[in-house]
C-alpha cells in the first residue's frame, strides 16, 4: 500500500499536477532506473496515434479485453506559448490498468509506457488503481494530437506557459468528450477531442465551477 501511494503521488504529479512552468522543456530524456524494463528500438518520430495503437495492441495481447486505457501524456520540446513552437514532442507516456484473475480474487495493476525521441521505451507497472480519469478505450477520439495543437494555436485564447498536454476524459458531474488538456495547474486550455471546441474551463465541471484554492478537479 505504501508503494502504491508513492507511485500514485509520483504519477499524478508528473502527469496531472506536474504541468508546471519550469525550465525542463527541451531537456534530455531522463535515465531509467535499473528496476525498469527498457526496450531499445530504432529512433522514431513520436507520432502519438501510432504510439497509442502499439501500446494498446501490447496490452490486448497480454490482457485481452481486461484492460483500460486511461490517458496519454505528452511533453513538448518547447513552451506552448513560445514563438515558433510547432508542437513537436520529446516524450509520450501511456497509462493503462489491467485486471488479472487470481484464485477467488483479482489483481489490479497500473502500467506505464514511456516513449522517448532517442527510440527507447521504458515500461513499468505497480499494483493499484488509477484515478481521476474515465477510461478511453471505448471513446470516439476524432482529433489527432497535431490537429488539437493546431486548434489551440488558432483559438483566440491565452496560450499556457507550459510544455505539457494530456489526452484524458476528466471525472466530473458533467459527462464530456475526451479532452486534450494543455497547460499546468495555473493555466489550462481544453481542446475537445471530438468537436475541436477550445475552452479555458474543464468541461466535466462546466464554466461556472469555481475550485477552492489548492484543489484541482
Amino acid at each position: 500500500m505504501k508503494k502504491f501511494k508513492l507511485f500514485m503521488v509520483g504519477m499524478l504529479f508528473t502527469l496531472l499536477l506536474g504541468f508546471t512552468s519550469c525550465n525542463s522543456c527541451g531537456s534530455k530524456a531522463p535515465e531509467v532506473g535499473e528496476a525498469d524494463s527498457v526496450v531499445v528500438i530504432q529512433p522514431v518520430d513520436l507520432n502519438v496515434e501510432r504510439i497509442i495503437s502499439l501500446d494498446r495492441q501490447e496490452m490486448f495481447i497480454n490482457h485481452a479485453k481486461d484492460y483500460r486505457w486511461f490517458e496519454t501524456a505528452m511533453k513538448l520540446n518547447d513552451f506552448i506559448d513560445a514563438d515558433g513552437n510547432d508542437g513537436s514532442l520529446e516524450e509520450v507516456v501511456n497509462v493503462f490498468q489491467a485486471v488479472k484473475e487470481r484464485g477467488n480474487g483479482a489483481d489490479v495493476k497500473v502500467y506505464k509506457f514511456q516513449h522517448f525521441t532517442d527510440g527507447t521505451v521504458a515500461k513499468d507497472s505497480v499494483n493499484g488503481f488509477w484515478i481521476e480519469d474515465e477510461p478511453l478505450e471505448e471513446e470516439a477520439i476524432v482529433l489527432t494530437y497535431e490537429q488539437a495543437f493546431e486548434r489551440l494555436m488558432q483559438a483566440n485564447i491565452v496560450k499556457p506557459h507550459s510544455c505539457y498536454c494530456t489526452l484524458r476524459k476528466p471525472v466530473g458531474p458533467i459527462d464530456c468528450n475526451p479532452q486534450y488538456v494543455f497547460g499546468n495547474i495555473r493555466e489550462t486550455v481544453f481542446v475537445d477531442a471530438v468537436t475541436g471546441d477550445v475552452t479555458s474551463y474543464n468541461p466535466a465541471f462546466g464554466p461556472n465551477f469555481s475550485k477552492p484554492l489548492g484543489e484541482w478537479p
